[in-house]
């Protein structure tokens, strides 16, 4: 485009107005600024965009070509203000979050619920992924905020605890029981079970492989799947014995569908959280979902 836009404003409006005095008021410059305008647009173009009548001035049919473009472009931008003046009073937005399909499922999900209630115009995607690949998608501004296991090195993110989780292990009380049987004492089913762990990217997976080290499980015979459902699933099946997050098999566990494994080592708590760039501008979704989750999580929100 070899004119800025400021010389098809006036164009545009000299043409609504058809009167060079009423689109000077309706612009609030002068007459004499408007004709400079509009001679410098037609010498630019190579062609008369007015011819000049009793009444004012009319387009010629080469004006009227360029006004037809120019019209439409402008009616697309008024469009697109009013889009955006709608957007900011309704507090429209896009909030991209990642998460593991378990802690989404479990956690994110209630949150989520409520939120949206709340915040009916603001548009949500849902990137699932385990913790690590989270960490990764928030590194390259592919996800807004991320709810997660809290990573050991937190960088240059933020993290806002939610919920603490427990592992555990656990199996069908008939597989105990075989084990039982069989004459294994309690400390040593680990060892001599088939044990199912998550696989070695998940960050869950990685958190207790510690312990087993120092307590000597061997894994290395272990079976690894790839979601906590799925481990779940095939521990109430009698498969063996499964390492899960106890927060989500409660129900499993007061329905006597599983009973927790006894083990001579205790694995620690860990935390759950928000985590989010503390470097970056935030988007107005992004910080109300921030405030919303700490305002629902500090009133003892129920996850």
């Amino acid at each position: 485009m070899n004119q800025n836009l400021s010389s098809y404003r006036i164009f545009y409006t000299v043409a609504n107005a058809g009167n060079i005095s009423k689109a000077a008021k309706q612009l609030y410059i002068s007459q004499p600024a408007i004709s400079k305008s509009i001679q410098k647009l037609e010498e630019t173009l190579g062609c008369k965009l007015f011819s000049r009548s009793s009444r004012g001035v009319i387009l010629t049919e080469e004006g009227a070509l360029i006004y037809t473009h120019v019209k439409e472009a402008f009616e697309t931008l008024d469009i697109g203000e009013e889009k955006l003046r709608r957007s900011l009073e309704l507090g429209m937005g896009h909030l991209k979050i990642g998460v593991s399909s378990t802690l989404c499922k479990s956690m994110l999900m209630p949150y989520l619920k409520a939120f949206i209630e709340n915040n009916p115009h603001i548009s949500i995607s849902i990137n699932c992924q385990s913790t690590n690949e989270t960490l990764d998608l928030l590194d390259d501004n592919k996800v807004d905020i991320g709810l997660v296991g809290k990573p050991n090195n937190l960088r240059n993110i933020e993290f806002y605890p939610i919920a603490k989780i427990k592992d555990i292990f656990v199996a069908k009380p008939e597989y105990l029981k075989n084990l039982s049987e069989r004459g294994i004492p309690k400390e040593k089913y680990l060892s001599n079970s088939t044990l199912m762990l998550l696989n070695k990217n998940n960050f869950s997976r990685q958190y207790i492989n510690e312990y087993l080290r120092i307590n000597h499980i061997d894994t290395s015979e272990s079976i690894e799947i790839t979601s906590l459902d799925l481990l779940t699933d095939f521990a109430k099946i009698g498969v063996g014995i499964a390492c899960v997050i106890k927060n989500f098999v409660k129900t499993e566990l007061e329905n006597n569908e599983l009973v927790e494994v006894p083990c001579d080592f205790k694995i620690p708590q860990r935390e759950v959280g928000l985590v989010y760039r503390s470097n970056i501008k935030h988007s107005k979704a992004l910080d109300e979902f921030i405030s919303f989750c700490k305002t629902s999580h500090s009133e003892n929100f129920k996850i």
